[in-house]
């Protein structure tokens, strides 16, 4: 695998070389900011593909004008797969959800209900047209992915993210009916877990995920577990494992 300095990456670069990897600073040492590699003014996809080769991630509010900013958080909130549990609550409702599952049906607006989507002490959004097209772009690639809930034809949650070897990078999700979001995210780590899948990454704390057991480790921790799982394919069809599992979903329903 080549190594090259992210500063010789080509910003207008619309295509993956998975044998290039752009080496990113450590956090703080270009951008004197603790927990941020780099500051770019654009988001290309070879620079997004070695990020997640490397632990990092982009985040800034485009709204507010900020560049785009890498981030390789200290400590980081992840889940190995052996320590997921799913609350008793969530079990029973997938057996009665009135919820349809799917994958990759509608990235581009999962992102855009992720982006929409009113957060209690949050003012706006940290997923702007830049973060949209090129996770669009990611995601045409194979490298980024959309899990949905319907009712009665209607989208009203999911989550997307990044998959990279056995390592599963959570980005965002919405939800505008109750309990849509968290079985659509159950059911997708049940098939991801069952492929073979080693690691949700989930970045910086949050509730949500810290009910199925994730946890805040040190930086270091991390990337060690990131690099070996980085490495290891899923040893199951994902996409066929996740449909199989939804098809079983609502069996109890009324």
């Amino acid at each position: 695998m080549a190594l090259t300095p992210v500063d010789q990456q080509n910003p207008k670069s619309h295509s993956i070389n998975t044998d290039t990897v752009l080496v990113f600073p450590e956090p703080g040492s270009v951008v004197p900011v603790k927990n941020i590699c780099l500051a770019t003014k654009d988001i290309p996809l070879q620079l997004l593909y070695s990020a997640y080769m490397q632990g990092v991630f982009p985040w800034f509010n485009e709204d507010e004008g900020e560049p785009v900013l890498w981030y390789s958080p200290n400590p980081r909130f992840c889940l190995p797969v052996e320590l997921f549990h799913v609350p008793k609550r969530i079990e029973r409702f997938l057996k009665h959800t009135p919820y349809t599952y799917t994958m990759n049906r509608c990235f581009r607006t999962v992102m855009e209900n992720c982006r929409d989507m009113s957060r209690r002490g949050q003012d706006g959004s940290w997923i702007g047209h830049k973060m949209i097209d090129a996770y669009e772009a990611f995601h045409q690639e194979g490298f980024a992915h959309s899990v949905e809930a319907w009712h009665n034809g209607v989208l009203v949650g999911g989550l997307y993210g990044v998959l990279m070897g056995s390592v599963f990078c959570g980005e965002s999700m919405f939800t505008t009916e109750s309990d849509s979001s968290k079985s659509a995210f159950v059911l997708f780590m049940k098939a991801f877990t069952a492929c073979g899948g080693k690691l949700l990454d989930s970045q910086v704390y949050t509730d949500n995920i810290a009910r199925y057991g994730a946890r805040n480790i040190s930086r270091d921790a991390f990337l060690r577990l990131e690099q070996k799982a980085l490495r290891v394919p899923l040893t199951g069809n994902l996409f066929n494992t996740f449909e199989e599992l939804a098809s079983s979903c609502g069996t109890e329903r009324a």
